[in-house]
């Protein structure tokens, strides 16, 4: 099929089923818990990208809420040879926001760029022999090897996501962002109305066509944008963004202040419940490049000393109403976890002991720059906390409290300190990202090729290789419990804890999915 066909298609996507024609509902106004900072989802794990890009893009495959993979952008798939052959055919009428057809060349393009980023991107095509455009609305993958996952890793609903956009974009190098946002979703991001820690704002894209079939669950079924307009609304003042949303000023907050849920649960006309059930799990992550965390003994001694139950109790309070509770590398809960490894953080706190382990260790008194994101409560909880025990151990410590977006800024860069580099940074992963090996990127070895954090580690590496190899779920098992082993012992990072953050709304919303904040699907009654 030519390209000025798929045009005639696209043509008459206005005139698609009513499921693609739902009455705009005006504006909705969402408070995210940061400022979006980085437009690009492949070249930050940031979840407010992330969010962002869920609006603006769309993917070949969705999960649904048991995290089982549908076809998305794709009709359907033929698997042949075993396993070494796999062909996606495209849906038809498929628009990018600049009005022209997505092609198989775009998905190809933007297909490497991910995997080049993204460590279960990576794992596909360590088994991709050849990957290719037969045709306008065929993909053809050639393995090496069969590898089943293949649907799951292009459905990745999280950091990285594996988004489709245009061949000239995905040419972009996938450490450099793309220059403009020319989605595949179903709303287009208003660049001419942004307002850098303000306002960002995402108008309906008509041409978006939703699948035709299956049930909207998590990232999977029918994308149906209810709303004409979503306005992102950065309220860094969290009373203030309870205020507006008891006031009907605003319709949605992501993560309200722990400390302000149950005056909201009592609000009328307000709702108070759960998006992401999996939770979100704290990190400090070290800079594995730059001294003294370029020493794993080093990294292994600060494990040591930080008490997971009082980073959990800054970040979420006493209140039994909120889930939370100890984090090893793997989701509490999730298939992978386990106890292995886990003495350094479970055995009672010393820090007279953890001292002489940093002594021990080498530590000379090295400078430490500790960024915090003071607008995000729970990493500036996380920071607090950890520049205390760092003031505990006698570190050498600079404590920099700045907002979320220039931390994620800062953090990209790789230098010595007095270049503008760093040393430690607090952060939340959704649990969904520390399930399993193919999504977790904190357990990379990767070095400068992985996430901020940088470590180096053939063995980490071996093993998440042999993970993807495991013939069944028990061996599985077994190798993620030797990874978390080997994540602890070298210092990958150091997890603080996991708590389920609660989300406030208008009781007048409704059709909210969960799994991750959603905007399809998603109406106002009345």
């Amino acid at each position: 099929m030519k390209r000025r066909d798929v045009l005639k298609l696209g043509a008459g996507a206005l005139a698609y089923p009513a499921i693609a024609r739902a009455a705009a509902e005006t504006t909705l106004r969402f408070v995210p818990y940061a400022d979006l900072a980085l437009l690009d989802p492949i070249i930050t794990t940031n979840y407010v990208t992330r969010t962002h890009a869920l609006l603006v893009f769309d993917t070949l495959y969705g999960l649904d809420a048991q995290y089982r993979a549908h076809p998305q952008m794709v009709a359907g798939h033929a698997m042949e040879e075993d396993g070494r052959l796999w062909r996606l055919t495209l849906r038809e009428g498929l628009l990018f926001h600049d009005g022209t057809p997505v092609l198989a060349r775009d998905v190809v393009a933007s297909l490497k760029r991910w995997a080049a980023r993204d460590s279960f991107g990576g794992a596909l095509f360590a088994a991709v022999d050849d990957i290719a455009a037969p045709s306008d609305r065929v993909v053809q993958f050639r393995m090496k090897r069969p590898f089943p996952l293949l649907p799951s890793a292009l459905a990745k609903p999280t950091s990285y996501v594996p988004v489709i956009m245009p061949e000239r974009l995905a040419a972009t190098p996938p450490t450099s962002a793309v220059k403009e946002m020319v989605g595949s979703g179903p709303y287009r991001f208003v660049a001419e109305e942004r307002v850098p820690g303000s306002l960002a704002v995402y108008q309906r894209f008509a041409g978006y066509r939703p699948r035709e079939d299956g049930e909207a669950s998590f990232t999977a079924g029918p994308r149906i944008a209810h709303f004409d307009r979503v306005e992102w609304r950065t309220m860094p003042d969290p009373s203030t963004a309870a205020s507006a949303l008891r006031a009907g000023e605003v319709d949605w907050i992501e993560q309200p202040n722990i400390d302000l849920v149950p005056q909201l649960a009592r609000s009328r006309g307000v709702t108070v419940g759960v998006v992401e059930p999996a939770g979100l799990i704290g990190q400090i992550r070290f800079n594995h490049l730059q001294p003294p965390f370029d020493n794993p003994a080093i990294c292994r001694a600060f494990l040591g000393a930080v008490d997971q139950t009082e980073m959990m109790d800054a970040v979420a309070g006493t209140d039994p109403a909120i889930q939370r509770g100890p984090a090893g590398i793997f989701t509490p809960g999730g298939p992978m976890a386990s106890e292995a490894g886990m003495a350094v953080l479970t055995r009672p706190r010393d820090i007279a002991r953890s001292k002489r382990e940093l002594a021990a260790a080498g530590y000379r008194g090295e400078k430490v720059v500790l960024l915090a994101g003071a607008d995000v409560p729970r990493i500036n909880a996380v920071c607090e906390v950890m520049a205390e025990v760092c003031r505990r151990l006698d570190v050498n410590l600079d404590y920099v409290a700045t907002d979320w977006g220039t931390v994620n800024q800062r953090i990209l860069n790789p230098k010595p300190l007095d270049q503008g580099g760093w040393s430690l940074f607090g952060i939340f992963s959704g649990g969904l990202d520390q399930l399993s090996p193919a999504y977790h990127l904190a357990t990379r070895g990767i070095g400068r090729a992985g996430i901020p954090s940088w470590l180096t580690d053939a063995p980490l590496e071996s093993l998440r290789d042999a993970w993807f190899e495991a013939p069944d779920l028990p061996a599985q098992q077994a190798i993620a419990a030797k990874i978390q082993a080997r994540a602890l012992d070298v210092g990958a990072y150091i997890p603080c804890g996991r708590y389920v953050q609660p989300t406030a709304y208008r009781s007048n919303l409704t059709g909210m999915l969960t799994g991750l904040p959603l905007f399809t699907n998603l109406r106002r009654a009345g």
